[in-house]
């Protein structure tokens, strides 16, 4: 079955219209403890949120269909994504809920959910929860409503943890270094987890006001953080985007590494550390090099479909631990159950300290291919799949390829837009093949 509702990230959409709506988001909050209450007598959620605007009608919304479901609700305020997960496995939680549109303008928001246990939760549960929706409310008596609390010292809670992943031998003083939280849940978390461990640090996207969450800073606009580590000639730089599950690096040249070249560091000190490291994940949209250099190292090297979550279900199932993609969400599950920015950076920086290297040093072996993403909008009811002039096109750049690149062609689960992905050894090739193939997708 496909989902009404859900995409590869939870439910999210433009604020003020469906389904980003109060009265939507109530009854969505109903469904979920409806669902819940099946198997729980009074479940208990914890709700955290990212600093836009719409957050607090939101939260208001989800706090009264819980409580009207008969669950009891504790408010966390704002913090990360990893942060509710971490949260809602220390505090024995039966859910954790985010209010957050993660890199997306401070006009959309979102709604996801994380289990018990601090992981994603499976399509089999989103589908019951939509098939709830769909149903007339149960609303409960006046005896048996939800309570709300809010939890004091959530994010110093949530702090501690991210501190408690770094080893405790090692420290970050002398490290110099530049924050950017893009305006988002980490702007009062980010700079003290560093502060603490050490490092001398400068700010930036750390002011939110309900309206400049990602609005060009942070992980998605990287820009910025390159030319502050600059100004201040700091020895690294880390953006988050809005919900802080994941990151961008910067070195003190100004270089940026993405999450494959990151994914790639985290194995390779594992490794160097005598630890095994059976396999790695990755996403249909891993860089080739880094593919093949795991594969040097010893290391199996597996694609996901593309979402965090995915690379996730991998990982369990084949119980290893380290995986990611190359937007920066990176998971290390003997760290965290979910994909963490902070923890992350705290990974790469622990591998530069524990080896007295740089990034460029530890990463020499890896030079990522050419590729060229290029987002093509649909229009309202447009079915790129059923394009033929597109299947002609890219049938025609598969062989003009052949084993020196591949294409990948999908819809995002967070816009209505199609990626156009073509990889090559030459990125001029790399750049005219992807500019065909969106014009294929422009012209069906």
């Amino acid at each position: 079955m496909s989902r009404t509702y859900f995409g590869t990230d939870g439910i999210r959409g433009t604020v003020g219209q469906p389904p980003i709506t109060p009265d939507f988001v109530l009854k969505l909050a109903h469904a979920v403890g409806r669902v819940l209450k099946k198997t729980i007598d009074r479940p208990t959620v914890l709700i955290g949120k990212d600093t836009r605007i719409s957050g607090y009608m939101l939260e208001s919304a989800l706090e009264s269909g819980f409580n009207s479901a008969g669950v009891d609700v504790v408010l966390l305020g704002p913090l990360p994504t990893p942060g509710v997960a971490y949260l809602t496995r220390a505090q024995r939680a039966d859910l954790g809920v985010v209010i957050s549109a993660s890199h997306n303008p401070f006009a959309d928001n979102g709604i996801k959910f994380f289990s018990a246990t601090g992981t994603k939760l499976s399509d089999d549960w989103e589908l019951e929860v939509e098939a709830e929706v769909a149903k007339p409310p149960v609303w409960a008596d006046s005896a048996n409503l939800g309570k709300t609390r809010r939890l004091d010292d959530a994010a110093g809670r949530y702090i501690e943890f991210c501190k408690s992943t770094f080893a405790h031998n090692l420290t970050l003083k002398g490290v110099s270094m530049v924050i950017d939280a893009a305006h988002g849940a980490a702007y009062h978390i980010a700079p003290k987890v560093f502060h603490e461990l050490g490092a001398e640090i400068a700010c930036i996207g750390c002011s939110p006001d309900g309206l400049n969450i990602n609005d060009h800073i942070g992980a998605t606009h990287p820009q910025t953080l390159v030319d502050t580590v600059k100004m201040h000639m700091a020895d690294f730089g880390v953006a988050l985007d809005g919900d802080a599950d994941r990151l961008q690096i910067v070195d003190s040249a100004g270089r940026l590494y993405n999450g494959d070249e990151l994914l790639y560091l985290m194995v390779c000190e594992r490794l160097d550390r005598g630890e095994k490291v059976p396999g790695a994940v990755g996403t249909l949209m891993t860089n080739m090099a880094v593919e093949l250099a795991l594969r040097e190292r010893g290391v199996e090297f597996v694609r996901a479909k593309v979402g965090d979550r995915y690379v996730l279900e991998e990982l369990e199932k084949r119980g290893w631990l380290l995986g990611g993609e190359g937007s920066g969400h990176l998971l290390a599950l003997d760290k965290h159950t979910t994909g963490d920015g902070l923890i992350s950076a705290l990974q790469v920086l622990q591998a530069t300290v524990r080896s007295g290297k740089s990034l460029s040093q530890l990463l020499k072996n890896v030079t990522l291919f050419p590729q060229t993403l290029i987002n093509v909008k649909l229009a309202p009811g447009q079915d790129f799949r059923k394009n033929t002039q597109l299947a002609s096109e890219s049938q025609r750049i598969e062989a003009e390829l052949g084993a020196s690149g591949r294409i990948l062609i999908r819809p995002s689960g967070t816009e209505p837009v199609v990626r156009v992905m073509v990889e090559a050894r030459d990125a001029k090739q790399a750049r005219s093949s992807a500019e065909r193939l969106a014009e294929a997708v422009r012209a069906g």
